[in-house]
């Protein structure tokens, strides 16, 4: 089958190898977002009468054809087809004859493939939030179910202050919260159309890139075509440094059920079933899940850093290099959501230790609860903090649950707001639901069937 650019010369062979590379295989990612892209274009080359109706039912029965078998792994692309977009480009050449001939009027690869991407970047980002919506509840489920339980608060890994279950929970939860929200921003940026922008240059046709907005649920054209070239790899690189910040809250729970769930410890259980085993030490059981989602999230900062490296010193236009920006887009927003997953798991299945969490509780770790106590008795904290501090040894044990409960000020151990964090979350289930639906809709209406991938 023929290439895209193809002329009158062959290409060598190991010039051929090197420049398509994986292409053709991580493309299988990007091929239903494509169709659903080349059917909003035909739509639109049929409204200024560049093809023809009859050319417009052929090639949308032609591209629906593919999204199903590429549903049902039956549609190929292979390394003589270099992307996704020759591949369906050839299929609709071979079903549709001059109607696949004329579907590329007025674009070229590099706007098609912005515009899958964009698609693709719209659909996952939708399914990743909702997925970190998941774990936010998980967590404030078990920061409601142990808001009473006692644990020991910890500053330089030493015993600092009373703290709670409940309390390490919900922060994650919060913290989550505020990474959807930024999230949602990052959705908005990246919710742009690119299709008509053709090479970088636009062209010389009276296209209607509004239209092909509208059909496709972009909230608005990127503007000005050369912008829209020079910011590929620019929006993937602003997505994967946003799942980073996910990526490092991960890190920090993981880190902290990995050190809490150790024997010396013994605050929390991790259940069998989420931990493997050593070869050759029978009595093992090792949180791997954990120390890969600490591990993998350096991964996902290194495939941002390594697309921005890829693009900060390349001139304006189109450039092959943008090419090597795919691989690691694609790579880090699997691993970015897989990690949410592996964390949500083990969160619902947690043990929590009561007994070992009231043993931490040592006299010192009351030690500002007494300084702040003689406060009220009209020391100056100075004073206090001294008093308390040269006499250490003599400090009384207290009640590990009386104290927490006294921390009643906003978003204290005995004062959570769990209810507020509950229906903030809410807020944001529902606005990402209701955009789903908008999408779900207009892909609908577009293709005249419910598009999932």
């Amino acid at each position: 089958m023929s290439k895209l650019w193809e002329k009158n010369y062959r290409l060598n062979s190991l010039i051929e190898k090197y420049t398509v590379g994986i292409d053709y295989k991580l493309d299988k990612s990007l091929v239903i977002p494509d169709c659903i892209a080349s059917m909003a274009h035909a739509v639109m080359l049929s409204s200024i009468n560049i093809i023809t109706n009859d050319e417009l039912l052929s090639l949308k029965k032609g591209l629906i054809s593919i999204i199903k078998e590429t549903k049902s792994k039956k549609f190929k692309i292979l390394p003589s087809d270099e992307d996704c977009h020759t591949a369906i480009e050839n299929y609709l050449v071979k079903k549709t004859g001059d109607a696949g001939k004329k579907i590329h009027t007025g674009r070229s690869r590099n706007d098609q493939i912005l515009g899958a991407v964009r698609i693709f970047t719209r659909n996952f980002l939708l399914e990743f939030m909702l997925n970190v919506v998941a774990l936010s509840k998980s967590l404030l489920t078990l920061a409601e179910k142990n808001k009473n339980v006692p644990m020991p608060g910890r500053t330089h890994m030493q015993i600092a202050m009373p703290s709670s279950v409940g309390l390490w929970a919900a922060s994650f939860a919060e913290d989550l919260i505020d990474n959807i929200r930024l999230t949602q921003a990052v959705y908005d940026f990246n919710n742009m159309s690119p299709l008509g922008s053709a090479a970088g240059y636009g062209v010389p046709l009276p296209i209607n890139r509004e239209l092909t907005a509208e059909l496709l649920g972009f909230t608005k054209v990127q503007r000005n075509v050369l912008y829209v070239s020079n910011s590929r790899g620019k929006v993937e690189a602003v997505v994967l440094d946003n799942l980073d910040y996910t990526g490092i809250t991960l890190s920090k729970m993981a880190q902290d059920l990995i050190i809490f769930s150790m024997p010396e410890f013994g605050y929390f259980s991790i259940p069998s079933e989420l931990c493997s085993g050593s070869s050759i030490m029978p009595n093992k059981k090792n949180p791997d899940g954990l120390e890969l989602i600490r591990a993998k999230s350096e991964t996902l900062s290194s495939y941002a850093s390594q697309i921005k490296n890829i693009i900060r010193s390349l001139p304006s236009g189109y450039n092959r290099d943008f090419q090597e920006t795919k691989e690691p887009f694609l790579k880090g927003t699997r691993l970015c959501l897989e990690s949410v997953q592996i964390m949500d798991l083990t969160i619902q299945k947690l043990e929590i230790n009561k007994s070992n969490l009231l043993k931490g509780f040592s006299s010192e770790i009351f030690a500002t609860d007494a300084a702040l106590e003689l406060v009220q008795k009209g020391k100056s904290f100075r004073e206090a903090y001294r008093e308390i501090g040269l006499d250490l040894e003599n400090l009384k044990n207290r009640n590990p649950e009386e104290a927490i409960g006294k921390r009643k000020h906003t978003g204290g151990s005995g004062n959570l707001n769990i209810e507020k964090a509950r229906k903030e979350l809410q807020k944001i289930e529902t606005q990402i639901t209701k955009e789903r639906e908008r999408l779900r809709n207009k892909i609908m209406d577009l293709t005249g069937f419910e598009v999932l991938f």
